[in-house]
């Protein structure tokens, strides 16, 4: 991998340290004036690594290494650091909290539909998804260092930080597990609808009948059907019993973009006194499903569960947050791979969505779904080449692996970005837009989240290649002039018909960019999958070492305690260490056997020229 994973995070937490601090001051805001998510980005730059990897903690103060002290030299020494940390996550807690409790607003994040119909105030005051997710990922860092932190602190005003800290923390990570709850929405359909013909010419491959099909497409999702009736808490049950009662109708499930307009109040979620009225409309958004549900997947981690971060109330909203996520997945797998297995709904470029988008950004989020739906149930070995090919010609289409053409359509993937329209947002004002700008990284992360899950030597070399390739994309997008210099993201570094360079940092773009990071080194973490060729040819290579060095010690002299003897009896113990390492580690197993063949070699030549000298 010609990602250098160590190297780049600390280079790029140099390059935030240095944009973030003016003097002894915290700078909030980037590309964009400071909101919830912007700041939650920017934050987690630094504290998701640090709490996840155990090779860059910063909780931990004779633990940490010397480059990474290096590094963050201008927050102070080890003890310091953490410090620092936590005094910026108070702030950033308590800056978004109203005196009705912890806020969730886009902001800056939210645009007007139309040239020069700028959101209102209001508008830029609502709760969305984005910043539930990134709550409920940021919050469990921030416990994770509190707990860290909490079993080195001496001090008892730290100690007192410490403590504000975790309860504040605690209350906005249990209200945005509650947002999330009540953003997720099932929209229901007659299949002669505009919606039900959509979804239905999207699955339907084979040219069938719409009827034939949708009554197959009903079959393979009646389990997931029944179970919407066990969803609750959040969420208009009227839905899933008209679904469940009415067998004829088609449905789609995930979240919208910020509280859905009838979702209803949390009772299990009592110290989250205001609940928020919603306006977001009831219709799933594949780019807020995403989110949701990569924040979601953070409270089942192994950290969240080995440090037992969630408390009583938190574990019973993560219990009702598990069962959407798991249908959510399970719905659009189902979906992207329906029907003839010849040919995937998925693989026919680009994904048209129920409102009649289509967009290779919109194919690039469900293979996102895909591959969560794989983590979950197990994969298939069929199915992950065709997910490999399909994620190869996005690489090609979206201009991230190929050359972009004069006037090429694909460069409105990464700017300005792909619009999508928020529903319902329009009541205190024009109606609104999200764009998306994160192609190049989304198809980063879904290449190693496959690379990840194959267990095909070829494959994961195949997809370990196309990581760089990206990457090398990526790379050349850093800003590389201004302060700002080595963060992301200048998008004319690479498409020449961009003429306006941009020199000030997005947090969303570079916050996606620490993830594939850690997703990188992730990989690098994970055992290597069994290659039968190389294993074959470990075999073969230890059976010959087996039987040359049981001759030399046939020719041995056994009374001999002579360095011979000792180099024969330091290469038992290798030949020995290299069977026992054969099956995990074969490469490494062929250059210890290797060197002892090289070593009997020596000896035989010396010994053969010593006959010789003798005759």
């Amino acid at each position: 991998m010609r990602i250098q994973p160590r190297e780049e995070l600390l280079n790029l937490w140099r390059s935030v340290v240095k944009v973030s601090l003016d003097g002894d001051k915290w700078q909030w805001g980037g590309r964009y004036e400071r909101n919830s998510i912007s700041d939650a980005e920017q934050l987690l730059c630094i504290i998701y690594p640090a709490t996840v990897l155990p090779y860059f903690r910063l909780d931990q103060p004779d633990e940490t290494a010397d480059d990474i002290l290096e590094v963050l030299r201008p927050l102070g020494d080890e003890l310091d650091i953490p410090q620092r940390l936590i005094e910026l996550l108070i702030e950033h807690i308590e800056y978004y909290t109203d005196s009705d409790g912890p806020s969730f607003a886009g902001g800056s994040y939210f645009k007007g539909a139309t040239d020069g119909a700028d959101p209102t105030p209001e508008q830029m005051q609502v709760d969305v998804v984005d910043s539930f997710s990134m709550a409920v990922s940021l919050m469990l860092s921030t416990l994770s260092l509190v707990r860290g932190v909490g079993n080195t602190v001496m001090n008892p005003e730290v100690e007192r930080r410490l403590r504000h800290l975790e309860r504040i923390a605690n209350v906005r990570l249990t209200a945005a597990m509650v947002g999330l709850l009540r953003s997720f929405v099932i929209n229901v359909f007659t299949p002669d609808s505009n919606e039900g013909q959509a979804l239905l010419g999207t699955v339907n491959r084979t040219n069938r009948s719409n009827r034939q099909v949708a009554e197959e497409l009903r079959s393979s999702l009646q389990e997931i059907r029944a179970s919407l009736g066990d969803v609750t808490f959040g969420f208009r049950q009227q839905r899933a019993t008209e679904l469940i009662e009415n067998r004829n109708r088609l449905f789609e499930i995930g979240w919208t973009w910020g509280i859905a307009e009838d979702a209803p109040e949390v009772e299990i979620a009592p110290s989250v006194t205001n609940q928020r009225s919603g306006v977001a409309e009831s219709a799933p958004f594949l780019y807020f499903t995403v989110n949701a549900l990569d924040g979601i997947a953070d409270l089942f981690s192994g950290r969240t569960t080995v440090l037992g971060l969630l408390n009583e109330e938190q574990q019973r909203l993560a219990g009702a947050l598990k069962l959407r996520w798991e249908l959510t997945q399970r719905y659009w797998g189902t979906i992207a791979t329906f029907g003839d297995s010849r040919r995937w709904p998925l693989e026919d470029l680009p994904w048209r969505t129920t409102d009649d988008r289509e967009s290779d950004h919109f194919s690039l989020l469900i293979i996102s779904l895909v591959l969560q739906d794989q983590e979950v149930r197990g994969t298939s070995t069929m199915e992950l080449p065709r997910l490999a090919e399909i994620l190869m010609k996005l690489g090609e289409r979206g201009r991230v692996t190929s050359r972009a053409t004069r006037d090429d359509a694909a460069v409105r993937y990464h700017t300005p970005g792909t619009e999508i329209q928020l529903g319902g947002s329009g009541g205190d004002g024009p109606d609104l837009i999200w764009r998306l700008n994160d192609f190049s990284p989304l198809l980063l992360k879904d290449v190693l989240r496959l690379a990840k899950l194959s267990r095909d030597a070829d494959l994961r070399e195949d997809l370990v290649q196309a990581a760089d390739e990206i990457w090398d994309h990526i790379f050349r997008r850093r800003i590389q002039h201004s302060i700002n210099a080595g963060l992301w993201d200048d998008a004319a570094n690479v498409f020449e018909a961009l003429k306006k360079h941009n020199d000030r940092p997005s947090w969303y773009y570079t916050e996606r960019i620490v993830e594939c990071i850690v997703m990188a080194i992730n990989l690098i973490r994970d055992p290597l999958p069994r290659s039968s060729s190389i294993h074959a040819y470990a075999r073969g290579i230890l059976s010959e070492t087996d039987n040359l060095f049981d001759l030399e010690l046939l020719e041995a002299n056994v009374v001999d305690r002579g360095a011979l003897r000792a180099q024969l009896e330091e290469a038992r113990l290798n030949l020995n260490h290299a069977h026992e390492i054969a099956s995990l580690r074969p490469a490494t197993a062929v250059g210890i056997a290797m060197e002892i063949l090289r070593m009997l070699e020596k000896v035989g030549v010396a010994r053969q020229n010593a006959a010789e000298g003798t005759g």
